[in-house]
């Protein structure tokens, strides 16, 4: 096993301080899995880590901003800096102070490149150092990092260093500034979202805050500003800057939402228009497009996988698109509706049942563009799990993805380590191709009873995966998580839905095995009993009509521990009755083998078995494979 990387508290220690910092190597032999977040490459920091951006450099180095400080996220001492990495982000160069930690709370760093090669940092900066700020429901707030002046700064090095002078970016007034507490003498903002360049103009974000209250930012809005000469003008004097949308109103939820309308992404599509995406407190996020240039903006409707469709569920995080170069899209988002509106944490502390919570895993999908009368509109395909870690307490969010040499990387943080990891090609491979993919799956296809003659009341089980085992190598002989897995595959077409109808059963006398029936109302269950335990899930409600041939693939997967549904090509994502449509399982299960046969109800047309867990990819592959014959 390779070293970790040293702690900040021995780095201080061993007064190793504005030396150069090496990453830790990926721990590919700890975990096998190379979602898991440990196998990530770390990104220094003075302890608190948010916001690890990229951009590569002329000079073909990898420059990294980041918000950091000894305390914690809106601690005193919250600062931004910036690092170089000439190895593709294993390693690390000191830490750059882009605004000293002594100095006013500065927050929130973006980066722009233009075309010469200069490199623009534009951030939160508390330039009047204000030490408080009043709540619409009474009382203060002491953290100070979402407000006072929106400043940039320039490189023209490659991010070795940046200019002494700092240079504030002129945002005009909206509703919601006039109406805060201060009557807009004071105004609350900050950004996360990627500057883009889009023609000869570069166009940039800023999330407007009406009021402090509950949830911290208890009431927000997105709106842009765009700079048409900062592309070519080196005189950062000269730069002008236009505020946008037009009006004084940004983009807020739709009709009938919540207040909090936050944290937009944009990317550009290849007619010019701008498609935005971001955070709500409503369960989905909220998108939105522009037909000219951020002027105007279509009404905000919740994002859907495709216009007018099935809505994407998500909550109260990042989540952001990003055009790739083969034209395509990438989307970060957590695939669940975050907790009941009405029932969440209002406050800001991060106790359960917070909105802020439940950052794991990270899912993503692809996206296409397609015609519309309007214009080109986004499709999205169905999600993988991108990250995650063994905690579900653990939060991973504010990510940024960079192309390089072919491959893609993405960065990520939990607010006290962020790390950069490679996404694996096939992952990828699937995404990009899930809208034609029509081709069976075959790795590990360990049952492949497909043609109807082939099926029989009962047939052979293959002994399915250890997921956890015993370590004979450890001194206390304590466990071994293997992280293994396993999918069914099978075309159905149920008479009844009556509840309790086994449809799969490889169980023994001992109750041991899997068992995949009917649930109520109109959904499957798998459950899983390893002879000292039990786990089971369940699909959406409704997914199963009576009288419908269906396409249903069962994934557990060991890795994040989770088990998924696809249903006809769609994965669950619990409708409107469920916060959640997949479902973790005990991080101790041993292995589901019962019978050495499963067996196998009439209704059941083909049946494939995978010792490991195929991805949501594959599983729509299959059925469109299915679709085909």
């Amino acid at each position: 096993m390779k070293p970790r990387t040293l702690t900040l508290a021995l780095i201080v220690a061993l007064g190793l301080i504005g030396k150069s910092v090496r990453s830790s190597e990926p721990s590919t032999t700890a975990v096998p899995d190379p979602r898991h977040i440990s196998n990530g490459w770390n990104i220094p920091s003075e302890g608190y880590a948010d916001q690890p951006y990229l951009v590569k450099t002329d000079d073909g180095a990898w420059l990294c901003v980041m918000t950091t400080g000894k305390g914690v996220e809106g601690a005193g001492g919250q600062h931004v800096v910036s690092m170089r990495s000439t190895d593709k982000g294993r390693t690390w160069s000191d830490l750059v102070p882009i605004e000293p930690a002594d100095g006013p709370e500065a927050s929130y760093a973006v980066l722009l490149k233009v075309p010469g090669g200069r490199i623009y940092v534009f951030y939160n900066h508390n330039t009047d150092r204000v030490a408080e700020v009043k709540r619409e429901d009474s009382g203060v707030y002491k953290r100070v990092d979402s407000l006072g002046h929106y400043v940039f700064k320039y490189s023209d090095d490659h991010g070795r260093t940046w200019s002494a002078k700092r240079f504030d970016v002129p945002i005009r007034e909206f509703e919601c500034d006039r109406n805060n507490v201060y009557g807009g003498r004071l105004r609350f903002f900050w950004n996360v979202g990627r500057p883009l360049i889009v023609g000869d103009e570069a166009i940039m974000v800023i999330h407007k805050v009406g009021a402090m209250g509950p949830g911290f930012f208890s009431q927000s809005e997105g709106a842009f500003f765009k700079s048409g000469n900062i592309l070519k003008e080196s005189d950062p004097e000269k730069l002008t800057f236009e505020t946008l949308p037009d009006g004084d109103i940004g983009l807020r939820t739709p009709p009938g939402g919540g207040r909090v309308a936050e944290e937009q992404s944009i990317v550009a599509l290849s007619d010019g228009s701008l498609y935005c995406v971001y955070r709500t407190v409503d369960g989905w996020p909220a998108c939105a497009y522009s037909r000219d240039g951020g002027h105007t903006w279509t009404a905000p409707a919740y994002a859907s996988y495709a216009p007018g469709g099935r809505r994407i569920k998500h909550p109260r995080a990042a989540n952001f698109a990003w055009k790739c170069s083969n034209g395509k899209y990438l989307y970060w988002f957590h695939n669940h509706g975050g907790p009941a509106v009405g029932k969440m944490a209002a406050d800001f502390s991060g106790r359960s049942g917070s909105p802020y919570d439940d950052r794991n895993p990270a899912w993503i999908v692809a996206g296409i563009e397609r015609d519309s009368p309007a214009g080109k509109v986004m499709h999205w395909s169905q999600p993988e799990i991108l990250l995650y870690d063994d905690d579900p307490y653990i939060r991973m969010s504010y990510p940024d993805l960079l192309e390089d040499d072919g491959k893609f990387y993405i960065t990520e943080t939990q607010k006290n380590i962020g790390r950069v990891h490679e996404i694996p090609g096939p992952l990828l491979d699937g995404l990009f191709n899930q809208f034609d993919n029509r081709k069976p799956a075959t790795d590990k296809l360990a049952t492949d009873l497909s043609a109807p003659a082939t099926l029989k009341p009962e047939v052979p089980m293959p002994k399915l995966p250890e997921f956890s085992i015993r370590d004979n190598t450890r001194a206390d002989y304590g466990g071994k998580d293997l992280r293994g897995g396993f999918s069914l595959d099978l075309w159905l077409e149920l008479d009844s839905l009556s509840p309790g109808q086994a449809i799969l059963d490889s169980r023994n006398e001992a109750g041991k095995g899997l068992l995949l029936s009917t649930a109520e109302p109109g959904a499957l269950r798998i459950t899983l009993h390893d002879g000292r335990q039990e786990s089971s899930w369940e699909c959406d409600r409704g997914a199963i009509q009576a009288g419908k041939l269906h396409h249903m693939v069962v994934s557990v997967d060991g890795g994040p521990k989770i088990i998924t549904f696809v249903v006809d090509g769609v994965l669950c994502d619990g409708g409107d009755d469920r916060q959640f449509g997949w479902g973790r399982f005990s991080p101790t299960l041993r292995a589901p083998n019962g019978s050495a046969t499963v067996k196998v109800a009439g209704c059941v047309r083909s049946l494939r078995v995978y010792t490991r867990a195929i991805t949501t990819s594959q599983a729509v592959g299959n059925f469109r494979a299915g679709l085909a014959r």
